[in-house]
């Protein structure tokens, strides 16, 4: 694995934190819909899955497309806080979660850019 796809994923897990303590479901399509205390553990909880096959795919037989795949996540992600910027509920409003969620999506960008070289 790359240095920047291993800086990525070790952004993105650590914004994961933050997303608790800035409680990203209720910003969300769909959890926001629930009540607090369901949608923080469908939240908490769907990261196991999600994590784990991040993970199986990153160390398995196509991590290159996986990798890949990954990095084009992170920037999504990075322009869907930038779209969710203004929503009422929305818990990130310091530079450290901006530092995290910015940090993601401009490695992954890197890291996109410097496979297509490889």
């Amino acid at each position: 694995m790359s240095w920047t796809l291993i800086l990525g994923l070790s952004l993105i897990l650590t914004h994961e934190i933050d997303a608790i303590a800035a409680r990203e479901w209720r910003i969300l399509p769909g959890l926001s819909q629930l009540a607090d205390d369901l949608a923080r553990r469908v939240f908490v909880f769907g990261h196991v899955p999600l994590f784990a096959i991040v993970l199986w795919g990153l160390t398995g037989n196509h991590q290159g497309v996986v990798a890949a795949g990954f990095d084009v996540f992170l920037m999504a992600h990075f322009v869907a806080h930038l779209y969710f910027h203004r929503h009422p509920e929305n818990g990130f409003r310091n530079s450290g979660s901006w530092i995290l969620i910015s940090g993601a999506g401009i490695v992954a960008a890197v890291d996109l850019w410097e496979r297509s070289f490889s």
